[in-house]
């Protein structure tokens, strides 16, 4: 069951679904994810756009918007490999990672691949940038 915070930022826009997780749950869309959303949006016409801001799992000041997580479903993707549909993605984006975005996870897919498989991935912990194999504290 979906809670009520999800509820209210899952919306319909004619017939695709549209799913935002801000930063730590609070519910706040910034201007980076925004703009990310609305580029998207009009570069890909996705029937589904899932966007997570994980920037709070990092070392980043409260608040900040550097790391994201976004599953593109898109009939654009057909017949293209996934380093052509990361292409699309980076293209639209380009602003933004060339700025303030320092990661962006994504997961490209078509709407058949996505009715197999309707989840958004969970990224690793963050280990730091100084901390360069796992078990270093």
């Amino acid at each position: 069951m979906l809670s009520g915070q999800l509820v209210r930022r899952l919306f319909s826009m004619s017939g695709r679904v549209c799913l935002s997780r801000g930063n730590s749950g609070s519910g706040i869309v910034g201007p980076i994810e925004a703009a990310i959303r609305t580029k998207l949006e009009q570069a890909l016409n996705p029937e589904v756009l899932e966007l997570r801001n994980e920037s709070s799992g990092h070392a980043v000041p409260p608040g900040s918007e550097t790391h994201f997580r976004v599953a593109v479903v898109s009939s654009r993707f057909e017949g293209l490999s996934p380093l052509q549909r990361h292409r699309l993605v980076h293209a639209a984006l380009s602003e933004e990672l060339a700025g303030p975005v320092h990661a962006l996870a994504i997961q490209a897919r078509t709407p058949a691949q996505w009715r197999e498989n309707p989840q958004l991935d969970a990224s690793p912990p963050c280990l730091g940038g100084s901390k360069k194999t796992r078990g270093t504290s």
